[in-house]
């Protein structure tokens, strides 16, 4: 029993001397690191190891062995005592964030950062000697005593939290930097300094040394003056905002509207928007201004419940529009600039949004009627309205608003629309019948839409042509009364009638009713018959049960007529203006 106890003893004696080796061992190979960050993505972590090892030289990335995360560390360090006094000398200049820690090497597995595969507690690589016969390359005489990596530290510690605000200013309106103002040099900041450093041509530490910093602070000024931002309080407007006068300068009141115009050819504009009115009148103002040159079609718009934006790019132009409705007052801004100008746009807009103010009164006679019964010429007086190619006169078909035209409209179309301002695709081109079928790019819902005849019209029958023969110079369809003269083309084509009618270019397109209001066809372009020019009264229309015959296999499904009944000439001017639009071709 005694010899059983001592051979209990004696293992036990050696499992504890195992154990004890085991763990110095352990302890041998472990490293001590200071953790910096860790991030849940390899993505992330490799982006945030490349950033921190811009301005240091002992980065690396590993797995957390129990969360998986990628975890960005400094070292090894010989002692946890060595890395506590590297992390709060580098906190203390935040060079790196306020809550790093030491992290034993056991918590690590598979290194990501600068190379895959090894393990935090494999032995460092060592350096390798330098040949002795390698010749030493001679350093490049300096001009000027430049700052060591280290001088630019401890000269950057020194600043204040002003002085690290201002650098973090500059450094966003150079373009560099788009993160939050907060005097914390973390690793965007360091990377927007880096950044700003290669720009120049300097060595990319991501630490400014003090000539950097003095000239970037210099740049800095020199541009903000360059622009000039003066607050102006336009009283007749009620609008206080910051402006940079040094680009542009005060021109006109035209209501709604202050002009500011550019200064020495800047390729600046700004237009101070001021006049009262109803949300009805915002809306209205959105509509318009998308049909000014100075509102490109290009561009993001949003429409909100008492705001809207407006933004327009082409190859020479963009612009910026703001409005919003408040008490009665429709109020807002809008900068407009040359491709060139990009960067100083950005700097300018942030500093207009930033101080827009509406105080006050309004500018008299503004936008306060619906767009439908204004003219814009009259509106919108020194502002350019952009025009289209072509329009041509249109009518609903169905109550999603799809819309029957002339072909004639689609030839070398960029964009085709609905009133000027609703996006429209092309459902049907049919250059033999003449017809064009358009898709707005949101349902719409038209008070009307065409109703075909049943039966077969009567020659000598009085007909009626609506259609936009003076443009957009009126808002409602003209009515042209004439008579149908023929139920067939002059060579017997059958989906044709000839009328008799005194019809101009911009009514082509339009519905022709009869006394009922059915529409029995389309007026087409004036034709030219085996080489004789027609008389200007003889004129053609696409006949209805053509167009109602093209339609169907469209996914449209048009309506027939069956009223009999004539109406009076007032109750055909209101349903042509609750079904006729102006169809519009636009580079």
């Amino acid at each position: 029993m005694k010899r059983q106890i001592d051979r209990t003893v004696a293992a036990i004696a050696l499992f504890t001397l195992f154990i004890a080796g085991f763990a110095a061992s352990a302890q041998q190979n472990e490293r001590i690191y200071l953790q910096v960050e860790a991030h849940p993505t390899l993505s992330r972590g490799l982006e945030f190891a490349e950033r921190y090892a811009d301005w240091f030289d002992n980065v690396h990335g590993y797995r957390l062995v129990q969360s998986g995360w990628y975890a960005i560390a400094l070292g090894p360090f010989p002692d946890r005592d060595a890395a506590d006094a590297e992390r709060r000398a580098l906190q203390a200049t935040q060079m790196i964030p306020a809550d790093a820690y030491v992290q034993p090497s056991t918590r690590y597995g598979e290194r990501f950062w600068p190379a895959e595969g090894a393990r935090a507690d494999a032995p460092a690589p060592q350096p390798e000697a330098p040949a002795l016969s390698a010749p030493q390359p001679e350093p490049a005489p300096e001009t000027a005593p430049q700052e060591t990596l280290a001088q630019a530290r401890a000269s950057e510690a020194q600043l204040g939290r002003d002085q690290r605000v201002e650098i973090q200013t500059a450094l966003q309106w150079k373009g560099f930097y788009d993160l939050a103002i907060d005097a914390s040099f973390g690793p965007g900041t360091r990377a927007a300094m880096t950044a700003w450093q290669e720009d120049r041509g300097y060595q990319p530490t991501g630490v400014l040394t003090t000539a950097q910093r003095a000239e970037l602070l210099a740049t800095y000024a020199a541009e903000q003056g360059a622009f000039g931002f003066e607050t102006q309080r336009d009283e007749a407007a009620g609008i206080e905002i910051t402006l940079p006068m040094g680009l542009v300068e005060f021109d006109r009141h035209e209501a709604p509207f202050a002009h500011y115009t550019a200064r020495d050819g800047s390729g600046v504009q700004v237009l101070l928007i001021s006049q009262e009115g109803s949300l009805a009148t915002l809306f209205g103002l959105y509509e318009i201004m998308q049909t000014l040159e100075i509102v490109p079609p290009e561009g993001y718009r949003e429409r909100r419940s008492n705001s809207f934006v407006l933004t327009g790019q082409s190859g020479s132009l963009r612009s910026h529009s703001y409005a919003e409705y408040r008490n009665g007052q429709v109020k807002g801004y809008s900068l407009i600039w040359s491709p060139e100008q990009d960067r100083r746009a950005e700097r300018i807009l942030a500093e207009m949004e930033a101080s827009f103010a509406p105080f006050g009164g309004t500018l008299p006679d503004g936008l306060g009627q619906p767009l439908s019964e204004v003219q814009r010429s009259e509106l919108l007086a020194g502002l350019e309205v952009r025009r289209p190619l072509r329009s041509r006169t249109g009518f609903y078909v169905g109550p999603t608003g799809v819309v029957v035209t002339s072909a004639s409209l689609a030839d070398g179309c960029r964009r085709l629309t609905i009133d000027d301002r609703h996006e429209a695709s092309i459902v049907l081109h049919d250059a033999d019948l003449g017809l064009l079928v358009l898709e707005p790019a949101e349902e719409l819902a038209p008070l009307a839409f065409a109703s075909f005849p049943a039966r077969p019209p009567e020659l000598h029958d009085e007909v009626i042509l609506a259609g936009f023969p003076f443009d957009d110079l009126l808002s409602r369809p003209t009515l042209t009364f004439g008579s149908l003269t023929g139920l067939e083309g002059l060579k017997g084509e059958a989906m044709l009638r000839r009328l008799s009618i005194d019809a101009m270019e911009g009514d082509i397109g339009g519905p022709v009713f009869d006394r009922t209001g059915a529409v029995l066809g389309m007026l087409l372009p004036p034709d030219v018959f085996e080489g004789r020019q027609l008389p200007p009264d003889v004129r053609f229309a696409l006949a209805g049960q053509a167009i109602h015959a093209a339609l169907p296999g469209n996914g449209i499904r048009p309506a027939s007529l069956e009223r009999a009944e004539a109406l009076q000439p007032e109750e055909i001017s209101l349903l042509a203006a609750d079904m006729t639009v102006r169809a519009s071709c636009w580079e």
